[in-house]
């Protein structure tokens, strides 16, 4: 168990490493507040719930977008943090995943605050395939996610999220249950 922790740990390390050395594409915007991090709270089907931190190193806006105009794209690296406990049994999983997110404005909450969709798909590495009563057949799994976003602060540095996400492994495996969450997001931009 500490040898898979350290594991998840040393790669979720290597990741921000990478994202943080990357060159960032397109323009930078939000007061050049172009990194965040975030702590969700998920509640999962099958009596699942969990907690998710996560780094998102590098923010940008792209323009000249077929149909969009423009949309705001971020990376975000994540840990997450699984729970499942019934009388009879308790079981913990954790995984580290990689989202390009996309989001765009469509309201301003008293003219102020911009109210956004999000959706993204990433890919995770789950350190158990047994979990919550099912064989998700594979460690790696796809993390997929649509909801909204209202950000706020003075310079709107901060924000709230409600989404839907969804793991599976894409049917890379005959087992492909899935695991369903609700998550509430609050973000910080710095």
């Amino acid at each position: 168990m500490r040898n898979t922790i350290a594991k998840l740990l040393l790669s979720t390390a290597f990741l921000i490493n990478l994202a943080i050395l990357s060159p960032a594409k397109g323009e930078e915007f939000d007061n050049q507040r172009t990194q965040a991090v975030a702590v969700d709270l998920l509640m999962g089907s099958d009596d699942i719930d969990g907690v998710r931190l996560a780094y998102r190193p590098v923010k940008q806006q792209w323009s000249n977008i077929p149909y969009f105009e423009t949309l705001d794209v971020y990376w975000e690296m994540s840990i997450n943090f699984w729970e499942y406990g019934t009388q009879n049994k308790h079981e913990v999983n954790y995984a580290i995943a990689l989202s390009p997110v996309f989001s765009k404005t469509f309201h301003y909450v008293k003219g102020i605050y911009p109210l956004k969709w999000e959706f993204g798909i990433g890919v995770s590495l789950l350190e158990d395939t047994r979990f919550a009563g099912k064989d998700v057949g594979s460690h790696y799994q796809f993390e997929d996610r649509i909801g909204i976003t209202m950000n706020f602060g003075n310079d709107h540095e901060q924000s709230v999220s409600l989404r839907y996400m969804h793991y599976s492994n894409g049917g890379l495996n005959s087992k492909n249950p899935g695991l369903d969450f609700l998550n509430f997001a609050y973000a910080y931009s710095f």
